[in-house]
C-alpha cells in the first residue's frame, strides 16, 4: 500500500503539489474564521444536576444568579472618611442610571444593584465605598452567541466611569472572558518565540536551510488544514477556544517529527545507492508507513476525550484529530512530491555538515544491555520516586487566581471576596420540586442556614441565619414562588473553589429534605458535577486508549509483549510527569520563578488532556523506535544486534524530536494564565522525560532482558496476525516452532516473526 503511494506521488509530484498548494490556500481562507466562531465554555456536563437546576431557575422563575458582577467604586484613590459613600446623593443617583443603562442593554436579565428596591444590603463594601451590580444572561452556559453578548458588554463598561464611580468587572463569566483573551496573546506570544527557536535548531538538526524549512511548511500546513477541520465541527456543535492551543502546538510538534524522520530517512536511501524517484518510493514505503501508524497511535489517544460530556474536552479530539490527520497527509504526500521535485537540492544551502555519530547510540545501547537489569531497576525507581505527589493531587476548576498577578479582573474578584461582609456574588441556588408548604419551606431555609460555610439563606419565606429568620424585604421574597416549587439563595462564607466549598455542596444535596427534589446549582456544585462527569468515565477512556493501542502495536510488530511493555512505561512515565506537576503547581515549588499563584489545587481537565496527548506522543516515539528494531530484527534475527541498530539508527532522531516539540510546549509555558503554564511545562517534560529516560535506557533494558520473547506470539494469535498484521509484504507467515516459545536456529535467534520488513 504505501510503495503504491510512493510511487504514484512520484509519478504525479507537480500535481501532488498543485493540489496541496490550492488546499493550503482555502484552509487559509475558510479556516482563518474559526475564532470568531469558539466558544470560552464547555467545562459543565449539560445533564448534571447543577446544569438542570440552572434552567428551571430561567424556565420556572425567570431568574438565575449572575454571570457579571460589576464593582462602583466611588472616588477611587480617597481614604474612606463617610463623604465618598455610595449612599450619597450622586452615588445614588449614579448607580440607578449605570443598572439602568445595562438593564437596558439587548440580551442582559435580571439586572439587579445595591441601588434595586428590596434589594439586600450585602451588596454594599463594608467601607461603604463600593457597590454592586449583578447582571445575569440567559441562554445556554458557553453558547457562543452568549459569549459574544458577554464580551460586548464588558467591552462597553468595564473600565469606564458613571457620575463619581469607577467601574470594574468581576465573576465567573468575566474570568473566563478574560482568560481567552488572555490565553489568545499568549498564544501570540508562544508562536513568536516558538517559531524562530524552532527554526534554529532545525537548522542544527538538519545541518542546512531547504531541509530545514520543510517542517515549517508541514507544520504550517497543519495548522491551517486543522483550522478548517475545527471550522466545519463548529457548523454542527460547540467547540472551545482553548482547543487553538494544542493546534498549535501539536501542529508544529508533528510536523517536526514527521519530517525529520521523512527527510532523515531519505538522506539514509540516497546514501545507499538508490536514485532519487527509488529513494522517495522507499521512504514513503517504511518512514511514511511509520508515520501513518504513529499518528494513528496519537489520534487513538485523543479519541478517547470524545467519550466525556464536557465540550471543553471534546474540542480537544476534533482539533488534536485534525491536526494529525492533515500532518500525516501532508507528510505522506506533499513533503514526498516536494523531496521529489528537489532531489538532493534538498542539501543545498548547508550551513554546517554533520559528522558521522561514529556509533555513540550504539555504544550507549550497548551500555545500557550490558547492565540491564540495574538499569531497569534504576529508572523504574527514579519514575515512581517523581511520581509520588500525585498520591496527594485535589482536582478543582480554574477560578480568577489562574489570571496573571495584576491582571484586572482578578483584583475585581480579590475586592468581591475581602471588602465584602458576604460573599453575594457567589450564592448558588439550592431549587426544590414539589414545595408547596410554606412551613415545611421555612424550616428548611433554617436548617440550610446553620450549615458551616452558610452565611445566610434567602426563601420565599424569608431570610434565615445561623436558624433564626433575619429581617428582610418581604417584596424581595415573591422572587422565589413558582407553580408548586421554589429556590433558596445560599450565600456562603467559604471560597467557592476549595474542599471547604465542595463540601458544602456534598452536605447539602445529602440532607433529607420534605420535597419531591432537591437541585443545588452553581459554580461549585458544576464544578462537582463535572468532576463526577469526568472521573466516571476515565476507566472507560484508559480501557480504550490501552485496548486499541495494544491491538494496533500487535498487528504492527507482530508481539504480546512489545504491547504490554509499552503500555506499562508510559503510564509510568506519565505518573512521574503528573508526580511533577502536582509538587509544582498544586504545592507551589517554584511559584515565584514562574509567575502563577498556587492554589493548593490541580485543575481538573488538564491532566485527562496531557494524558491523552502525552501518551499519544510516547507511543509515536515508540513506533519510530521499535519499527527499526523490528526491521533489523527481521533482517538478522538476532536481538540484541536489533536494539544496538534500532537505537543507533533512530536515537538521534527521537531525542531531537523531543527537544524541539519541547521547545514549541514550554513556549506556551510563557502564559500568564496558570493552566496553560500547567498544559505547556507538563507536556514539554512528559515529553523529554518518555524520550532521554524511557526510549534510550528503559527501552533497551527491557529488550535485552526480554530477548527473543519480545517477538514469540501463542498459537492463536499467529494465525489472526497472519490474517490481519499490517505490512508492505504479501508474506504474513509468522516464523517459529509453535506457539509455546521462541524458536532458535544456528543462524541467530529467532523469534516468532520471520516476515515482513517493518520501517
Amino acid at each position: 500500500m504505501f510503495t503504491a503511494i510512493g510511487r504514484s506521488v512520484v509519478r504525479h509530484r507537480k500535481l501532488v503539489l498543485a493540489a496541496s498548494l490550492l488546499a493550503l490556500v482555502a484552509a487559509s481562507v475558510i479556516g482563518g474564521g474559526v475564532v470568531d466562531r469558539l466558544s470560552n465554555g464547555g467545562f459543565d456536563d449539560p445533564g448534571s444536576d447543577s446544569v438542570r437546576a440552572r434552567q428551571l431557575l430561567e424556565s420556572e422563575f425567570g431568574t438565575g444568579f449572575s454571570d457579571l458582577v460589576f464593582v462602583l467604586t466611588y472616588g477611587a484613590g480617597e481614604p474612606a472618611d463617610g463623604t465618598n459613600s455610595v449612599d450619597q446623593p450622586d452615588a445614588v443617583a449614579a448607580g440607578i442610571s449605570f443598572t439602568e443603562d445595562i438593564a437596558a442593554t439587548p440580551g442582559t436579565d435580571d439586572v439587579t444593584s445595591y441601588w434595586t428596591p428590596g434589594s439586600n444590603p450585602s451588596l454594599r463594601s463594608n467601607d461603604g465605598r463600593r457597590a454592586l451590580v449583578l447582571v445575569r444572561f440567559p441562554g445556554s452556559e458557553g453558547s457562543h452567541e452568549r459569549d459574544v453578548l458577554i464580551g460586548d458588554v464588558i467591552d462597553r463598561f468595564d473600565g469606564t466611569t458613571s457620575g463619581p464611580f469607577n467601574v470594574a468587572v468581576g465573576g465567573r463569566d468575566a474570568v473566563f472572558d478574560r482568560l481567552s483573551t488572555v490565553i489568545e496573546g499568549d498564544l501570540s506570544k508562544a508562536e513568536a518565540i516558538a517559531v524562530p527557536l524552532t527554526m534554529v535548531l532545525l537548522v542544527v538538526v538538519f545541518g542546512g536551510i531547504i531541509a530545514a524549512l520543510l517542517p515549517v511548511v508541514v507544520g504550517i500546513a497543519a495548522i491551517l488544514g486543522a483550522f478548517l477541520v475545527l471550522y466545519g465541527v463548529t457548523q454542527f456543535t460547540d467547540v472551545s477556544i482553548f482547543s487553538l492551543n494544542l493546534i498549535t502546538a501539536l501542529g508544529l510538534g508533528l510536523a517536526i517529527d514527521y519530517s525529520l524522520f521523512v527527510v532523515s530517512r531519505f538522506r539514509e536511501e540516497r546514501r545507499s545507492g538508490l536514485d532519487v524517484e527509488a529513494a522517495v518510493v522507499r521512504t514513503v514505503a517504511t518512514a511514511g508507513r511509520t508515520i501513518a501508524f504513529s499518528a494513528l497511535t496519537v489520534a487513538i489517544s485523543l479519541s478517547a476525550l470524545l467519550i466525556f460530556p464536557l465540550y471543553f474536552l471534546r474540542s480537544f479530539a476534533f482539533a488534536g484529530i485534525g491536526v494529525i490527520a492533515v500532518a500525516m497527509i501532508t507528510s505522506l504526500f506533499a513533503l514526498p512530491a516536494l523531496l521529489a521535485v528537489l532531489g538532493d537540492r534538498v542539501d543545498s544551502w548547508q550551513v554546517f555538515r554533520h559528522r558521522p555519530s561514529k556509533g555513540r547510540w550504539a555504544a550507549m545501547a550497548r551500555g545500557v544491555m550490558r547492565h540491564p537489569f540495574a538499569v531497569l531497576i534504576a529508572g523504574v525507581a527514579i519514575l515512581v520516586v517523581a511520581a509520588v505527589p500525585f498520591r496527594r493531587v485535589e482536582f478543582a476548576e480554574a477560578d480568577d487566581r489562574s489570571l496573571p498577578p495584576g491582571d484586572v479582573v482578578r483584583a475585581t474578584s480579590d475586592i468581591l471576596r475581602n471588602e465584602f461582609a458576604s460573599a453575594e456574588a457567589n450564592a448558588f441556588p439550592v431549587v426544590a420540586l414539589g414545595a408547596d408548604d410554606g412551613v415545611a419551606i421555612a424550616r428548611f431555609a433554617a436548617v440550610l442556614s446553620t450549615l458551616d460555610g452558610v452565611a445566610r439563606v434567602d426563601s420565599l419565606r424569608g431570610s434565615y441565619t445561623e436558624g433564626s429568620e433575619v429581617p428582610s424585604d418581604p417584596g424581595f421574597a415573591a422572587r422565589f414562588a413558582g407553580d408548586g416549587s421554589t429556590w433558596f439563595s445560599v450565600v456562603p462564607k467559604v471560597e467557592p473553589i476549595s474542599p471547604e466549598g465542595e463540601a458544602l455542596i456534598h452536605e447539602i444535596r445529602s440532607l433529607d429534605s420534605p420535597f419531591d427534589r432537591v437541585l443545588v446549582g452553581g459554580g461549585t456544585a458544576a464544578v462537582i458535577d463535572s468532576k463526577d462527569a469526568i472521573f466516571s468515565r476515565i476507566p472507560l477512556a484508559a480501557g480504550l486508549i490501552v485496548a486499541a493501542t495494544f491491538v494496533l502495536l500487535f498487528l504492527m510488530f507482530a508481539s504480546v509483549l512489545v504491547p504490554l511493555k509499552a503500555i506499562v512505561l508510559n503510564t509510568l512515565s506519565l505518573s512521574a510527569t503528573f508526580g511533577m506537576m502536582v509538587w509544582v503547581f498544586q504545592d507551589g515549588h517554584g511559584s515565584g520563578l514562574l509567575g502563577f499563584t498556587p492554589t493548593g489545587l490541580t485543575d481538573t481537565t488538564t491532566p485527562i488532556l496531557m494524558f491523552c496527548i502525552a501518551f499519544g506522543l510516547s507511543m509515536d516515539y515508540e513506533v519510530f523506535l521499535l519499527s527499526r528494531m523490528k526491521e533489523e530484527y527481521d533482517q538478522s534475527h538476532d536481538n540484541d544486534q536489533a536494539i544496538v541498530a534500532g537505537l543507533e539508527k533512530t536515537g538521534r532522531l527521537v531525542t531531537a524530536a523531543a527537544v524541539l516539540l519541547a521547545i514549541t510546549f514550554l513556549a506556551f509555558a510563557t502564559s500568564g494564565v496558570a493552566s496553560i503554564k500547567l498544559f505547556g511545562l507538563g507536556l514539554a517534560v512528559a515529553v523529554l522525560v518518555d524520550a532521554f529516560i524511557v526510549r534510550v535506557t528503559l527501552v533497551p533494558a527491557f529488550m535485552k532482558l526480554a530477548g527473543d520473547w519480545n517477538w514469540w506470539l501463542p498459537g492463536p494469535l499467529r494465525r489472526i496476525h497472519a490474517r490481519f498484521g499490517i505490512g508492505e509484504s504479501a508474506n504474513r507467515r509468522i516464523g517459529g516452532r509453535g506457539g509455546d516459545r521462541p524458536a532458535r536456529t544456528g543462524g541467530g535467534a529467532r523469534g516468532g516473526h520471520t516476515g515482513r520488513p517493518i520501517a
